[in-house]
């Protein structure tokens, strides 16, 4: 099953000609979900190939404009496509308040259930469950009330080797071996067949946490056990970190520390100043860290299940 993150967007507060404001994609399966919505993330959309009308998710970790302005014209638009399925939104309690104010006062009726989940952003919580993943908050620590999430699957079923399984096993019996179970002779207990010798182990579930704008807080790393692959804010370099403290960021340094302690395969940093440019110095600092760093930048696709970066940036 795919497991593919796709950057929309990448700058701060400030977009600039070949930046701008968050959003990603997230897609798992036939799961698509979008986390955060800044300005002109429905034009980014259609530059990546991603319909909106596949979105059933929508993640919104604070309510700073740059993170979800882009968020009514996005639900109109699809209204306005004559959308009929329903769209899960994930953010704020206010989140909920604004946008009810807007199509209030725009006189907008959706065509399809906005079904709204407030996130109590101070809190490691689970938001969603089905039987291929789970979604937990992150509790970040910014200006205004903000949080990360964590997209992890489920652990998945043994493989079973068809060739090696004898002729009339009952559905029950395979399904044991599929959960990891021998199979035993009901009366006496002895094994029949041993687990290992019809099948081979599962893939391992993957992670991906996204950890919006926050200052540099280590104590959080504790909850990303297992991840493959961290999203993480590095809007200055470090030489600016006392700006980054007074306004809730943190430098690419520090994005480089939190993915070292938390023991993550790979650290994608984003959310950049617009006073760099040039982006490879923060890329430099992070890695002289973490030397498994990306770049988020604009239409950069990224598998998590690939564990080895492309030596370009």
């Amino acid at each position: 099953m795919e497991f593919a993150l796709t950057i929309l967007g990448s700058a701060s507060a400030s977009p600039t000609l070949t930046r701008h404001p968050t959003a990603q994609v997230l897609e798992i399966g036939n799961w698509v979900a979008l986390i955060d919505c800044g300005e002109g993330t429905q034009q980014r959309l259609l530059e990546a190939r991603v319909r909106p009308q596949r979105l059933t998710h929508i993640f919104i970790s604070h309510l700073h404009g740059d993170h979800y302005f882009g968020l009514p014209g996005l639900l109109s638009t699809m209204h306005l496509q004559g959308r009929t399925a329903a769209v899960h939104l994930f953010g704020p309690a206010g989140l909920g308040v604004i946008l009810a104010e807007i199509f209030r006062y725009s006189g907008t009726a959706l065509s399809y259930p906005l079904h709204f989940h407030p996130v109590d952003t101070t809190q490691h919580a689970l938001l969603y469950d089905d039987p291929r993943l789970t979604v937990y908050s992150l509790p970040m620590d910014h200006r205004v009330p903000c949080c990360g999430f964590l997209f992890r699957e489920k652990p998945k079923l043994r493989h079973l080797l068809k060739d090696r399984l004898p002729v009339g096993l009952k559905p029950a019996q395979l399904v044991a071996l599929k959960h990891g179970y021998d199979l035993l002779d009901p009366t006496t207990g002895a094994v029949l067949l041993r687990n290992e010798a019809v099948t081979t182990p599962p893939s391992h579930p993957r992670a991906y946490a996204y950890c919006a704008d926050s200052r540099f807080r280590p104590e959080l790393t504790s909850l990303l056990t297992g991840v493959d692959l961290l999203y993480h804010e590095a809007t200055f370099l470090h030489e600016k970190v006392e700006r980054a403290e007074q306004t809730g960021h943190s430098s690419a340094q520090q994005a480089g520390m939190f993915a070292k302690l938390a023991g993550v395969k790979r650290l994608l940093i984003g959310h950049f100043s617009a006073r760099y440019p040039d982006l490879h110095p923060l890329l430099d600092e992070a890695r002289a860290v973490f030397p498994n760093t990306q770049l988020a930048t604009e239409g950069k696709q990224i598998s998590v299940m690939a564990h080895v970066l492309p030596a370009n940036v």
